[in-house]
Order: structure tokens, then C-alpha cells, then sequence
């Protein structure tokens, strides 16, 4: 027992090892077994691209080094600001991974960026196969571009020749034992790492040699990241200053994610401004029809969404502005309120937002959100102004 190793995770502490008709058996990932591919798809050798829009220049530049780092072997992390376009940098490498008969994945932590991703995909490579596999969705396991979770990875043994590998510092994935070496476990190939957050440790593992890092601080429209304004006030203040702000944005014909820190509170929320505001309903990661809610509020049915940390990544919506209730709560470190502040002001007609942080007392992650920020806006300052010279 306590030389047992699980093959799966890695796992060999004792404390978590069963005996079942006296075999080792891991406890932390006995969840990860199901249907695994039968590789008998039969895979495209083309993938043409098509955009509506042009890369760039910037990240033209960095899709040219991801496809040489597949080439010579060298895993990518990918240190870009949201709404630089993470996801159209890896298209060339993808397009290179295709054409060479090679398999190819992209993981995500949670399943509402996981359908929005393969939505995203089947409307660039029109002529290729892209599938979603996430809980309760995986009757299909093989394609040209494999969109999953990061939970489902324990399907693809040895399977992927290149792992693209988003939101690496997000939850659930984030701090996972078990996520982190079924990831490893998957990959036959080179992997591609994309975060807006890294931690100095990452930075500092992929500038030792065999590795590259790929920085990008300008986002496609080339505009600057808006900075959070900060509301503080005890309770009564900061739901009149809620409510004022909501009236303001409505009023102004906008459309608005108002993020709270629990399941609970998005429910409580949602009923209480609906005493005030119509056309607005909540999301959360218990409620099970997010995807067409998220569906209704792009067409138009809903002006304003209150929801939790389930909307805080891979959703773009038009002039889309952003208010964090509650951005007092330990809930949010600097991470997610930098995350959730990059919802805003995406669309290249709409590159700017407002970002509201509402709470009782500004904590010091609030105070890292907006330094990291007005860094970033920084250095896109200083990389504009010597394309100038």
C-alpha cells in the first residue's frame, strides 16, 4: 500500500488508497472512469481558417512562434491581458496540428466556456469536425478539435499532440492535484499553457531553456483595459449606489453583468432588483439552462444579468459593462477581479466599459486588480508610442 503509485493521478498518499478484492484502488480519482476513444475517427489534412476580421499584427507574431515551438518541441505559456485575443494566437498552431494529421485539444476548467469555445470554433474551421465534451455531453470523443474540460482529460490517455491548455489559474483547475496530472497524463505531444494571471513561479518555469514565453499586453482593438472605479459605503450605500448604477446603464442603453460572490446571493439579488428593474434574470453554476440564458441576454431578451464566478471568463458581449457586488468578499483575489474587470470593453465597436468594484471596505486584492491594470495600460502605452517612433 505505501508503495502504491495511482497510473492515473500520481497520488501515493497511503491515506487516500483502498484495497478493493485486495487491489490498491486511488480515492482522488475514482470519479475519472468512463468511455475513452476508440481512435477510429478517420481525420481531416485541411483547415482553412475563416475570420471576419484580421489578426494583429501582434498576434500574428506570436502565432508564428506557437507553430515553430510545435515544430522544435517547446512548450508555450501564453501571458496575455483579456481581450488580446488568446484564443485567435493559437489558430496557426491548430491549423499546423490539422494539416499534419496530428490530434488536437483545447481544455478549459468550466463547461459554459467549454460550449462557448466549440460554438467559436465551429464558425472558424467550417469544413472540420468540433465536438464539446464536457458532463453529460461525451457520445462523441474524436474530431479534428476537441473542445473539453479539464475533468473529462481523464478520457484521453497519452491521446493529444497538442493540449491547449486555457484559464490555467482558474477553479476548478487551479490548485487540482487530480486535474493537473490527468492534464500531463494527456498530452502525447507539446502543450500550449494561456492565462491573463500568471503566478511569478510560472513566469519563472517557462524562461528556462525548452520553454517559451510569449507575452501580449495590448488587446486586438488596441485599446486600454478599463480601470475599476471603487464604491464603498455600509449597507444601505452600496445598494442605493447599486441600484443608481444599474438605472445609469440601463438608461444608457447597455447591457450588464452584476457579479456577486455566491449562488445564494445571485437568487436573493436577482429578486430584489426585479422590484426595480425588468429584463433581468440570474446564472449561477447550479442553475442547469445557463447556456440558452446566456443565449437570451446576447439576443436581446435580457438587459442585465446577476451571476457568479460562472460568467467571469469566456463570454464576449458588446458594450458589455461590469459591476462586482460585493468585491469585498474573500471570494475574489486579485486574479478574478482582473478577470472579471476584462469582461468589459471587448468588441473592437466598443472598446470601452465601464467596471464598478462595490463593497464595504476596499481589500488589498482590490487594490493588486487595479496596479496590475493600470500596469498593463502601461506598457500598451509605452509599446504604442515606440510604434510612433
Amino acid at each position: 500500500m505505501e508503495d502504491y503509485i495511482c497510473p492515473v493521478c500520481g497520488n501515493k498518499d497511503w491515506r487516500s488508497i483502498g484495497l478493493r478484492n485486495g487491489k490498491p484502488y486511488c480515492r482522488k480519482c475514482i470519479a475519472f472512469k468512463g468511455q475513452e476513444p476508440t481512435n477510429s475517427f478517420s481525420y481531416r489534412k485541411n483547415a482553412p481558417i475563416k475570420l471576419d476580421y484580421k489578426l494583429s499584427d501582434e498576434q500574428r507574431e506570436l502565432s508564428k512562434r506557437l507553430v515553430n515551438n510545435i515544430i522544435t518541441g517547446v512548450d508555450s505559456l501564453v501571458y496575455a491581458v483579456c481581450g488580446s485575443g488568446k484564443t485567435e494566437i493559437c489558430l496557426g498552431a491548430i491549423q499546423h496540428c490539422i494539416i499534419s494529421g496530428l490530434k488536437v485539444g483545447f481544455a478549459v476548467p468550466r463547461r459554459s466556456v467549454c460550449y462557448e469555445l466549440y460554438l467559436r470554433f465551429k464558425s472558424i474551421f467550417v469544413e472540420n469536425s468540433v465536438i464539446a465534451v464536457f458532463g453529460g455531453h461525451h457520445k462523441r470523443l474524436e474530431a479534428d478539435i476537441v473542445c473539453l474540460t479539464t475533468h473529462q482529460l481523464f478520457r484521453y490517455d497519452n491521446y493529444f499532440d497538442l493540449l491547449i491548455m486555457d484559464e490555467i489559474d482558474a477553479f476548478p483547475y487551479k490548485g487540482n492535484e487530480v486535474l493537473e496530472a490527468l492534464f500531463k497524463r494527456s498530452v502525447k505531444g507539446r502543450y500550449i499553457l494561456l492565462t491573463a494571471t500568471p503566478s511569478k513561479s510560472l513566469l519563472k518555469e517557462y524562461q528556462k531553456p525548452g520553454k517559451d514565453l510569449l507575452k501580449l499586453f495590448i488587446r486586438f482593438h488596441r485599446h486600454p483595459l478599463p480601470v475599476p472605479e471603487v464604491v464603498i459605503g455600509n449597507d444601505l450605500k452600496i445598494h442605493y449606489k447599486l441600484i443608481k448604477y444599474i438605472k445609469y446603464f440601463l438608461d444608457n442603453g447597455k447591457k450588464l453583468f452584476i457579479f456577486v460572490p455566491t449562488v445564494d446571493q445571485s437568487i436573493k439579488l436577482a429578486k430584489v432588483l426585479g422590484l426595480f428593474f425588468h429584463n433581468g434574470t440570474y446564472i449561477n453554476s447550479k442553475r442547469e439552462n445557463n447556456e440558452s440564458l446566456i443565449e437570451e441576454f446576447k439576443n436581446g431578451k435580457y438587459d442585465y444579468l446577476v451571476t457568479t464566478a460562472v460568467l467571469e471568463r469566456g463570454v464576449t458581449i458588446k458594450d458589455l459593462q461590469v459591476i462586482v457586488f460585493h468585491a469585498d468578499s474573500e471570494i475574489y483575489d486579485d486574479h478574478a477581479l482582473i478577470q472579471i474587470a476584462g469582461r468589459a470593453g471587448r468588441k473592437k465597436d466598443a472598446p470601452e466599459g465601464k467596471v464598478i468594484f462595490i463593497g464595504k471596505r476596499k481589500t488589498e486584492h482590490m487594490e493588486r486588480a487595479i496596479n496590475e491594470i493600470v500596469t498593463a495600460n502601461k506598457e500598451l502605452q509605452n509599446m504604442l508610442q515606440g510604434d510612433k517612433n
